[in-house]
């Protein structure tokens, strides 16, 4: 006679495949994983080893360390009482209606600003920020660019990061002797854990629209070379001569 299986065998080989089923879901996660951030480990294991921020540039000395994880706060040489989200004070410019932005750009800051310009009806725009959210910067500078408004940095301002996306929304632009603007690579989209292809694929649309924007705004795309080649923990400051003659300024 054939032997009937019982509850209790049918209860541990059900346990036994669930808890295969819960193994190899782990293993898979634990692969992607790896897969996402096998590229950043040697980042991780060997920080940039460039000086930091506050330390002068000169041509061909024009890499600096730079905190990606902090955009508020990435290194000495940014004012430590820097805003951790935009801040916008009106204010008249020579003689104009303007703004002072300063501080990280922070998700819905876009917006955000977008309505002061408009309130302000702003002419000109000084800009104080060490970088921040890409998208964002990206709605401002182009809103800048529809409002014909011009961009300006002041002595000893910073503009890393995502913030010459902001800049070069101006429809005329300057930056004092000592102020400093700086590129460098992004990370776009969330912070997820994805397949390596799809988070490739959202990187690449990303710099595409980079490019699009400073394509849009009469930029030399000669900029993308620092843009594209210095590391996120890095930020490649543009010495007069790229401002010029890469047209990130007009005057």
């Amino acid at each position: 006679m054939s032997e009937t299986a019982t509850p209790e065998k049918n209860g541990t080989s059900t346990g036994r495949v669930l808890r295969w089923l819960l193994g190899a879901q782990i293993v898979l996660a634990l692969g992607l994983i790896i897969i996402d951030i096998g590229p950043s480990i040697p980042r991780l294991l060997n920080p940039s080893s460039q000086p930091e921020l506050d330390q002068p540039t000169r041509p061909g000395d024009q890499t600096r360390r730079y905190r990606p994880r902090d955009p508020a706060n990435p290194g000495p040489g940014v004012s430590p009482d820097m805003p951790r989200r935009l801040v916008a004070e009106r204010a008249e410019i020579d003689g104009a209606p303007g703004l002072r932005l300063r501080g990280a750009i922070t998700p819905g800051d876009g917006a955000r600003i977008v309505e002061e310009l408009r309130a302000a009806s702003a002419q000109i725009v000084t800009l104080d920020s060490p970088g921040g959210s890409v998208s964002d910067a990206l709605e401002i500078g182009r809103v800048l660019r529809e409002m014909e408004v011009q961009t300006r940095l002041e002595a000893a301002a910073v503009c890393l990061s995502a913030c010459p996306y902001v800049f070069v929304g101006g429809s005329a632009r300057a930056v004092a002797g000592d102020a400093r603007l700086g590129v460098h690579q992004h990370s776009f989209g969330t912070s997820t854990v994805l397949p390596a292809f799809l988070a490739v694929e959202d990187i690449q649309r990303g710099q595409a629209e980079v490019l699009a924007h400073f394509d849009a705004m009469g930029v030399d795309l000669r900029i993308m070379g620092p843009a594209l080649g210095t590391p996120a923990d890095e930020i490649y400051i543009l010495t007069a001569e790229e401002l010029t003659e890469w047209n990130v300024v007009t005057e």
